[in-house]
């Protein structure tokens, strides 16, 4: 199943309870505007690279269109179609004044020295800066892209445009980013653990905890996780998973990754076992943080967790999905449960229009808050309809752009 039927199949479950006409689904489904580009650039040797990137905007009901830039071999036009979509469904579930965009390249980011990432960069906003701004489209870092990138992207998009750093997002503090944008999905992913855990009488202390991923995600989401009590008995990355039955010590963990070049590999405080596997421990919370599709009709019947929460986007297939809620494993959806991320970017860009600075406390107060509210909605929603939490969130969600269509006028 393609990235971009995943995501529609999720959307008409929640319009079927809604009893939504197909006109409208189809009027809500369909993005407002796809661009394929030709980035050209120059490589350290001399040779001229030539790759494709793609810009998807989604939806503008509610506001500038939003979504992150993701450098990855395998981006394609329907996958940044599905993920523009579920920037939609997340930005509404979050209710931040916003509707979905996404965009990317595709290529792998490993393959380039840093100048060749600057030039591959400025190459392509030389090929989108006309439909991107902080009025209609604001990007903002995704998987293979940081804030550094998004440096270039605005120092480029400015040559042609003037001074405005609203134009993006997840910049560098120094370059008018916002305090805590890099810790703010994984903080949201610990935030909501907590939450969940308060509505289905689970103390943190009783709630071992498998973490698949300990990039940026996994690994603040590890970092909150550990100082609020959590036992995280397992992480992972690409160099395999590395378990204590007994809980990590995940400070000592997050400085032996800095230490060693952003990986895990060597880690000898835990046992070893093949990345994989760390799907199928026997833990009360799995929270994959890395790739999409991690988990499939496949091996969903292996999942042993009691409760998943989503910190990437569309680790669990339908089919997957399916499988898991007829095991009776609750499942927080990705649309809010890595919704920290483009939270803190709506701070950042209100403090760029504003040219006013929070502090770090006042970032997690509003990110804390504006978390918990959504949550509480989605529970609210899904307890009245008994239906799932992505079902839920998705009602919600979509009921929120359903209603800014209308009034703004269908046909506008």
């Amino acid at each position: 199943m393609r990235a971009s039927e995943s995501t529609n199949l999720y959307f008409s479950q929640a319009a079927d309870q809604m009893q939504m006409p197909d006109w409208m689904r189809k009027l809500l489904t369909t993005p407002k505007r796809e661009v394929t580009v030709q980035v050209a650039f120059e490589r350290d040797d001399g040779r001229i690279e030539t790759v494709l990137g793609y810009r998807v905007q989604h939806d503008n009901a509610r506001g500038p269109m939003k979504g992150g830039l993701r450098y990855h071999p395998a981006v394609d036009l329907d996958e940044v179609r599905a993920l523009a979509s579920l920037m939609t469904w997340k930005t509404a579930v979050v209710d931040l004044p916003y509707g979905g965009a996404k965009g990317g390249i595709g290529i792998d980011p490993k393959t380039l020295s840093k100048r060749e990432m600057e030039r591959m960069t400025r190459s392509f906003v030389d090929q989108i800066h006309e439909i991107v701004g902080p009025d209609s489209d604001i990007p903002a870092p995704d998987m293979g892209t940081n804030h550094e990138v998004m440096a270039w992207f605005r120092n480029q998009w400015e040559k042609y445009h003037g001074f405005n750093p609203a134009v993006i997002t997840g910049k560098p503090v120094e370059e008018y980013g916002a305090r805590g944008r890099e810790e703010a999905t994984g903080r949201g992913v610990g935030t909501l653990a907590v939450k969940l855990l308060k509505r289905i009488n689970v103390k943190p202390e009783q709630c071992r905890t498998a973490i698949q991923g300990f990039g940026n995600v996994g690994s603040h989401a590890a970092k909150y996780l550990y100082e609020a009590a959590f036992p995280v008995v397992a992480v992972s990355d690409v160099s395999g998973a590395y378990v204590n039955p007994k809980g990590l010590n995940i400070p000592e963990v997050f400085s032996y990754v800095i230490k060693n070049k952003g990986s895990l590999e060597g880690y000898k405080n835990a046992e070893r076992i093949p990345a994989d596997e760390l799907l199928y421990l026997d833990v009360d919370l799995l929270i994959p943080a890395a790739l999409g599709d991690v988990i499939t009709a496949t091996n969903a019947g292996k999942i042993r967790a009691k409760t998943i929460i989503e910190a990437a986007n569309g680790p669990i297939d339908p089919e997957a999905d399916k499988i898991l809620s007829d095991k009776r494993i609750m499942i927080l959806p990705d649309i809010l449960a890595n919704a920290g991320g483009v939270t803190v970017s709506y701070f950042e860009w209100a403090q760029n229009r504003q040219h006013y600075k929070w502090s770090l406390d006042r970032v997690r107060q509003e990110l804390d808050r504006t978390l918990s509210d959504a949550f509480e909605n989605v529970w609210q929603e899904s307890s009245t309809r008994n239906v799932s939490l992505r079902t839920a969130a998705f009602i919600l969600a979509i009921s929120r752009v359903q209603r800014a269509s209308e009034l703004a006028g269908w046909l506008v």
